[in-house]
């Protein structure tokens, strides 16, 4: 009888402890794959930001974060942001997208900002949220680092038109030997605060590799619009690995360039061009 007691509670310790590991919640890192940049606090919660690689550059970012209250994070918030250059004689924002909740997470939020300068000694960017959880208004801002890009990656220019664009390098991040997915970004400066996304604009690329007799590259294709209110893409051909000068020309609905020039043998590059390096 004895022993038959001792199988029968064995049996049961051994039933709870597997049911119990079953039914226990998976915990599951939203993060995984994006390192931290910097946390943003103030007096109720922290804003933990990340990218890919750990950092902000000038160009183009795609900028993940968190809202944590405590050890709970927040998954019903509202969240809008602003980015701020502050110089010494003025202050302006940048382009910078709405805030969104990233695809099959509950506490992950995502959007892009493109900084169209870096800091330096006297002049710096700071970024604030503002943000609403069951009707109650929050707001955090800090100073954020944002370093100066080592290749060209965001052009800023007047075009013919009289009109101030930002063109942004997006992809490739990672160049390979190869046709590359292409894809760039173009705004307008409406004010120091408004940079809305251009539409129906064409974006002629001519890439070169000028220490190897400014060679170019066949199978190019050029960047469009393929839906108003999104960015552009195209087909980068990159033949070899080493340093390349991605030639731009910006061209508006009707064809006409705004800027930028035809690569040729009197001329060896155009004005505006992004660079990569692999």
């Amino acid at each position: 009888m004895k022993l038959s007691k001792y199988i029968s509670l064995l049996a049961a310790i051994l039933l709870f402890s597997c049911s119990s590991d079953d039914d226990a919640p998976k915990q599951i890192n939203e993060t995984e794959g994006l390192t931290l940049v910097q946390n943003i606090q103030n007096d109720q919660h922290t804003i933990a930001i990340y990218t890919k690689n750990g950092n902000l550059q000038q160009g183009y970012n795609h900028i993940y974060f968190q809202i944590k209250d405590g050890e709970t994070l927040i998954e019903n918030a509202e969240v809008s942001w602003m980015p701020m250059m502050h110089m010494t004689n003025m202050s302006h924002s940048g382009p910078h997208s709405e805030i969104t909740k990233k695809a099959d997470t509950e506490t992950l939020y995502e959007g892009y900002i493109v900084f169209q300068m870096a800091e330096n000694d006297t002049e710096y960017w700071d970024l604030t949220f503002d943000y609403n959880i069951d009707n109650e208004t929050f707001s955090a801002t800090d100073i954020i680092e944002v370093a100066a890009s080592a290749k060209k990656r965001v052009n800023v220019f007047t075009g013919s038109d009289e009109v101030r664009y930002i063109l942004a390098l997006i992809d490739p991040q990672d160049p390979k030997v190869a046709v590359n997915d292409m894809s760039t970004a173009i705004f307008k400066m409406e004010d120091m605060m408004t940079f809305p996304l251009v539409d129906d604009y064409q974006i002629k690329i001519d890439p070169r590799m000028p220490s190897m007799g400014n060679h170019g590259s066949p199978n190019n294709e050029d960047l469009f619009q393929q839906n108003s209110g999104e960015f552009y893409y195209g087909k980068l051909s990159l033949t070899m690995s080493g340093y390349w000068k991605i030639n731009l020309q910006l061209l508006n609905a009707e064809s006409e360039v705004l800027k930028g020039e035809k690569v040729t043998e009197e001329n060896a590059a155009s004005s505006i061009y992004f660079e990569l390096e692999f």
